[in-house]
Parts: structure tokens; C-alpha cells; sequence
């Protein structure tokens, strides 16, 4: 299965993106659904993840201004980033487990202007 990330691209503070994250197979079946970030110079991190396509989760940075959703029938995982901040700026990534595959996308840039 690939994951082919969109969305991206450049915003000014307070503004917003919503990410798409579309999977060549179906994601029904999926454990894990999540959004990962890599900051320029710092270490990939676990933004929002939904579990057993129920349990939705955030890091703290991001609480009350990120939301995960997935469309089973688009087999595509979204993230609806809005406030953003300058220190949300990072390569954004998603990643689906089932019993079956464990997949990577390619990762998306979002660069947020103060």
C-alpha cells in the first residue's frame, strides 16, 4: 500500500491547511492512523493518531487546534490544522498500520510565516 501525502504548502500565522493522506488500499482495517512532523534540525514527532478507527489523540502543542478524521470510503486520512504557528513549521507525515502493512508517505512541507 503507498500513502501519497497533500496539502501542504505556505501560510502566515493564524491561518490554516487541512492535509490529505490517501492510501492505494483500503484503510478500513487499520489499528493506527497518524500524523507525524519533523521539524528542521529536530526529531520526527507524533502529532494526532486515531486507534482502531475510533480513539482520536493529540500532542499537547497541537490540542484544540488539530483534527484527525478518516474517510473510510476515500481510504484518505485528514488533518485539519487551523491557528497555525511558525513552530508548526515541519515536514508532515502519515502513517497507517493494519495487520497486513505498516506505510509511510513521502511527507508534505508546511512552512508557517510569523
Amino acid at each position: 500500500v503507498q500513502l501519497v501525502e497533500s496539502g501542504g504548502g505556505l501560510v502566515q500565522a493564524g491561518g490554516s491547511l487541512n492535509l490529505s493522506c490517501a492510501a492505494s488500499g483500503s484503510i478500513f482495517s487499520s489499528n493506527f492512523m497518524g500524523w507525524y512532523r519533523q521539524p528542521p534540525g529536530k526529531e520526527r514527532e507524533l502529532v494526532a493518531h486515531i486507534t482502531n478507527g475510533v480513539s482520536t489523540n493529540y500532542a499537547d502543542s497541537v490540542k484544540g487546534r488539530f483534527t484527525i478524521s478518516g474517510d473510510n470510503a476515500k481510504n484518505t486520512v485528514y488533518l485539519q490544522m487551523n491557528s497555525l504557528k511558525p513552530e508548526d513549521t515541519a515536514v508532515y507525515y502519515c502513517c497507517v498500520r493494519t495487520v497486513v502493512y505498516d506505510a509511510w508517505g513521502q511527507g508534505t512541507q508546511v512552512t508557517v510565516s510569523s
